[in-house]
């Protein structure tokens, strides 16, 4: 069996996120239909993560497996005529048999919209806040996330995950034209994690909550004292980071 990976990019809106749900339309399954199609293959796509309904992807990674053997520039050129207008392959590549997008993933960085200014034109690719909000304090308290590593408080609840940890590398949030931007990697994420990030840091600029309030949020590990989850079509996924020279 050969081994490929896929770079993908999707707009989340139509979906409701990327695993296989029953009855429903996900990013996982239409992508797999439309390869199994081309290459004459019934093959099974995996993801480096999972997105929750309504969350977009700038760069997401999936692998598959095939007895056939694929010419790269035929194959994306192809594909994606194949797909709908709203998810696209923008890279794809031969790897080892063993590389694996999920496992293999050294960290992955998602980005928050929050538009202070209505616009009509994104309003499906963030999130409107019409609260004045403190950016100052937000990032203080987006600093606070870097001291710990168990991020229960902000996962969904009745989850199935085996641990709540995560190691934050990176987060901050920057202001363009009534823009902002909030980034953050980690080595993973638990289920809406970033949103409720979000939600709890909107609450903070809008000085609801308090950074002392902030760190005890975290100790305390209950979801139910940590702010709303903000909107997913908000979020993006926009870069998972591998290291290429053991994939390839």
């Amino acid at each position: 069996m050969l081994r490929y990976f896929i770079r993908i990019s999707f707009l989340g809106n139509n979906y409701c996120g990327w695993q296989i749900q029953p009855g429903q339309i996900s990013v996982q399954e239409t992508i797999e239909k439309c390869i199994s199609n081309l290459v004459k293959d019934k093959i099974t796509i995996v993801g480096a993560g999972r997105t929750d309904s309504g969350v977009h992807a700038t760069s997401m990674y999936a692998h598959f497996d095939t007895k056939n053997p694929i010419e790269k520039k035929d194959f994306l050129e192809r594909i994606n005529l194949y797909l709908p207008k709203d998810i696209s392959i923008i890279e794809f590549l031969s790897v080892k048999d063993k590389s694996h997008a999920r496992f293999d993933a050294l960290s992955r960085t998602y980005k928050y919209f929050i538009r202070q200014n209505k616009d009509p034109f994104k309003i499906d690719q963030s999130y409107f806040c019409k609260y004045e909000l403190d950016l100052k304090l937000m990032n203080r308290a987006a600093k606070i996330l870097l001291k710990f590593d168990d991020f229960e408080c902000f996962s969904k609840s009745k989850t199935d995950v085996k641990t709540f940890l995560c190691k934050i590398n990176y987060a901050e949030l920057k202001e363009d034209k009534g823009l902002i931007i909030f980034t953050i990697n980690a080595n993973r994420f638990l289920r809406n994690m970033v949103r409720a990030i979000v939600g709890t840091l909107i609450e903070i600029g809008r000085k609801r909550i308090s950074l002392k309030d902030f760190e005890k949020i975290i100790l305390e590990k209950n979801r139910s004292n940590a702010g709303f989850s903000a909107p997913a079509h908000g979020l993006f996924l926009t870069d998972i980071n591998y290291d290429w020279d053991k994939i390839k």
